[in-house]
């Protein structure tokens, strides 16, 4: 039986930058994934960090704004191991809101003047505009780097072995899975949509554009029905729906053309760009769109999971909050609001 200080079910950016987090405090860490290490939702995200967003529930709002606050030195960290680029880009965000709603405090309200300077090419389509000083990554180079990075600390990934069951007993915590039984002092499930209840999959499509040159956008467009999220490849994503329909991932053309004339309301350039691509994700959803973070009740054994559009965002603060818990310190951030136990039918 292999056994390791820690062990992490799932390879995705939360699971890796656990690991990350754990191996730079000296644990022996071993990550299991059911399939290829980063090949879900992380790299199916937009990589909107948008700490700010006035869709983000009230309890989320504090670990969401202290994790964009560390996602520069996590960004360096990560480039600087690896020697790999994430497209960390800092250029804000165009949010469009409805006229008359309220906007968060974080938003500046840009007059006709300002968005014509800002982006020339963008249409407002008659909704208030706000600039907003958000970041955003590209998840597909983050989590190479962030595997890249792992792996040079010396972190051991096992790819397409299945975790059936984890038990806790004694000193030490077993974890079974399809390619045999491995054991550790504490374990970790990061397996995103995989987690087990009450974590279920919310379905987003999306797809990428490829204009013909560089510098068509630079910020982030959020609106009310699309966002549009240009790449320093000159590459635009749009997306994202969200949608209950189970681990379907399949891609539904009409949905993506509804995506894209969405986008071309704002952009109408975009309506002649070529389309390269488009996909399905499944996002970690919880039934009160909040995160699952803490012990789970079976001594070493702990959750991290649930953060449904947030995982990007949210990688750093969590990895900090579950190495602190695995090492029987203060998380250091008030977490009550996405103990595991809320879900509990003893509590109700």
């Amino acid at each position: 039986m292999q056994s390791a200080d820690v062990i992490i079910a799932g390879a995705g950016i939360i699971g890796v930058s656990i690991a990350l987090e754990l191996r730079g405090r000296g644990a022996g860490v071993l990550v299991l994934d059911r399939g290829e290490a980063g090949q879900e939702s992380s790299s199916a995200a937009a990589g909107m960090l948008a700490a700010a967003d006035p869709e983000t529930p009230p309890a989320l709002r504090p670990i969401a704004l202290a994790s964009a606050r560390m996602f520069p030195e996590y960004v360096r960290k990560i480039e600087g191991l690896s020697g790999f680029t994430t497209d960390f880009r800092r250029h804000g965000t165009i949010a469009f809101l409805d006229a008359g709603a309220a906007a968060p405090v974080e938003y500046s309200p840009l007059s006709p003047a300002d968005l014509r300077h800002l982006e020339p090419r963008l249409e407002s389509r008659g909704l208030s505009a706000f600039l907003v000083q958000e970041d955003t990554v590209d998840p597909r180079l983050l989590i190479r780097a962030a595997l890249a990075a792992a792996r040079r600390l010396g972190v051991e990934f096992r790819e397409n072995t299945a975790v059936q069951e984890i038990r806790s007993g004694g000193n030490a915590v077993e974890v079974v899975t399809s390619c045999g039984m491995f054991s550790a002092g504490a374990v970790i499930n990061c397996q995103g949509a995989w987690s087990g209840a009450p974590v279920r999959p919310r379905k987003g499509q999306m797809l990428y554009l490829q204009p013909g040159q560089k510098g068509l956008l630079q910020h982030v467009v959020h609106a009310p029905d699309a966002y549009i999220v240009p790449r320093s490849s000159g590459r635009i994503l749009v997306g994202a729906t969200v949608e209950d329909v189970g681990f379907d991932k399949s891609v539904a053309p009409s949905t993506i053309d509804g995506l894209l004339r969405s986008a071309a309301a704002y952009l109408p350039e975009l309506a002649s760009v070529p389309m390269v691509e488009s996909w399905a994700g499944l996002r970690p959803g919880t039934p009160d769109d909040l995160p699952i973070l803490g012990p789970s009740g079976a001594p070493g054994v702990y959750t991290a999971s649930g953060h449904f559009r947030n995982g990007i965002l949210l990688a750093p603060v969590t990895a900090e909050i579950m190495a602190n818990l695995v090492s029987r310190k203060d998380p250091g951030i008030d977490i009550t609001a996405f103990a595991p136990s809320r879900f509990n039918p003893a509590r109700t």
